[in-house]
């Protein structure tokens, strides 16, 4: 399918991978991105196990983990899309690069901003692709990502409300940690009183945000449906952070403390070599680190 050449904005001089960051796209207009496609890739990856949903009554305090259970959807997928406006509900299409057209796209955006990202942020590694559509008001509940996020309005509008990635009262470093370790949100919670610290973003169409690692965010849907895509990714800075936080959350269950990330530099830069190669074991003998920098995330 021929698309016109659509691109990212992003201002490179200023760019910090640790730090939030508005950008500018033209994504709206991809042939990928219109309802009928999308329609089609949905019906394959509902075959897959590969949609996600949940009621839109889930609010920003539910468990991301656990908010489709907590929160049924009544409709299936085909409904749901179609009548998105009306149903009352979120819904994802999780690791649309497992799709063999939908790849194309990922690798499309991502290859977009590679060279300039790689000047500041080397190591592009586990690219993957999720596309939400939400009711109108609707919440995506406060949580985490393990993964470098760069999420990208198409249609309606929305408010992201987003924490710096080191934000230690937004969610501390143990529930950081149980994250990375576990991919497990239960340690992550939501309390009212977090909106005064957020970076409020209104997005609308042609508008995306630039979220580091393990930025806690939470989005509320404005008054008409919602469709954005987001391109996640990790980098060997990431990845090395990542492994930081793995460490210090089994230290913590050998009742071993550590010093804070970024406290004692050389310190961390030891625990991230330590922890890569026990890790390398962890792999060989049966484990499931991601220690091998993949082009792709799998699809899990």
């Amino acid at each position: 399918m021929y698309a016109p050449p659509c691109h990212i904005d992003v201002d490179w001089i200023s760019f910090d991978p640790w730090r939030i960051t508005t950008v500018r796209h033209d994504y709206a207009r991809h042939p990928l991105l219109q309802m009928g496609s999308l329609a089609q890739l949905a019906e394959r990856l509902d075959h897959r196990d590969q949609t996600f949903s949940f009621s839109g009554a889930a609010r920003a305090n539910a468990n991301f983990n656990s908010v489709a259970l907590t929160h049924p959807n009544r409709h299936d997928t085909a409904n749901t899309l179609r009548n998105i406006r009306d149903v009352n509900a979120w819904m994802l299409l999780r690791h649309v690069q497992g799709d063999p057209v939908y790849r194309g796209l990922v690798d499309e955006i991502l290859d977009g901003i590679e060279p300039d990202l790689s000047q500041v942020d080397p190591g592009m590694c586990y690219r993957a692709g999720w596309i939400f559509f939400s009711s109108p008001r609707t919440v995506t509940p406060f949580h985490i990502d393990r993964n470098h996020v760069l999420l990208l309005q198409m249609q309606g509008t929305k408010t992201v409300y987003v924490w710096p990635p080191d934000d230690r009262i937004a969610v501390d470093d143990g529930a950081r940690g149980h994250f990375l370790d576990c991919h497990r949100l239960d340690q992550v919670h939501w309390h009212e009183e977090l909106r005064e610290r957020a970076q409020r973003i209104v997005l609308e169409p042609d508008m995306g945000v630039y979220m580091p690692l393990t930025s806690p965010h939470m989005v509320e849907m404005g008054d008409e449906p919602s469709l954005a895509m987001s391109v996640s990714y990790n980098t060997d800075a990431s990845r090395t952070r990542a492994r930081q936080h793995v460490v210090r959350e089994r230290a913590r269950h050998f009742h071993v403390g550590l010093p804070d990330i970024g406290r004692q530099p050389a310190f961390d830069a030891a625990v991230s070599l330590g922890a890569q190669a026990a890790m390398r074991v962890e792999h060989w003998i049966g484990g499931h680190a991601d220690v091998d920098g993949s082009r792709y995330a799998a699809v899990e």
